[in-house]
């Protein structure tokens, strides 16, 4: 057999079934995600201690309010870009939002008692959402720990970015 024989023979029955092998098996995995971009609605992320949750933002409405310094409530209107949504989704995939617990909080940690500053973070998508609850003196698993705070911390930034521009926006109309 001819070297060109052979590397046409091992092409055919090595390289071509892996092929064929991957398009069957990861096609179907990445059509049927339960969290497309296309669907996505709206985030809602919601913090402070305990239950009283007195700082929110709703990326449908564009409704934020948040305690200042004075102990003042603030309530504006944000609206996140196209841009600013496509990044926090593709991060929330990225650190692996999805398959985090419903709940990140020390096991026996009472939700209803606990005074511990606490988040919520859920993306709405047209069939699901997903909503996670992480209190703050969590410590079981560290690495879980660390992705939380770093969903926590795109979710703040992306939001006090977009009132940043929405406050130059109105300064230079002025």
């Amino acid at each position: 057999m001819s070297n060109n024989a052979k590397k046409i023979f091992l092409a055919l029955t090595i390289v071509v079934p892996f092929l064929i092998y991957c398009i069957v098996y990861y096609v179907p995995m990445f059509r049927n995600a339960p969290f497309k971009l296309k669907e996505f609605e709206s985030i809602e992320f919601k913090w402070g201690p305990g239950n009283k949750l007195e700082n929110s933002y709703n990326s449908a409405t564009g409704a934020y309010q948040y305690v200042n310094a004075q102990d003042s409530l603030i309530r504006t209107n944000v609206k996140l870009r196209k841009d600013d949504i496509l990044y926090l989704h593709s991060k929330a995939s990225e650190l692996g939002f999805w398959n985090f617990p419903d709940v990140i909080a020390n096991s026996g940690t009472n939700l209803d008692s606990s005074k511990v500053l606490r988040y919520v973070m859920q993306f709405n998508y047209k069939k699901k959402s997903k909503k996670v609850i992480y209190v703050t003196d969590y410590t079981e698993i560290q690495k879980l720990k660390g992705l939380a705070e770093q969903m926590k911390t795109l979710l703040m930034q992306s939001i006090n970015d977009a009132e940043e521009r929405y406050g130059k926006k109105a300064a230079l109309k002025n």
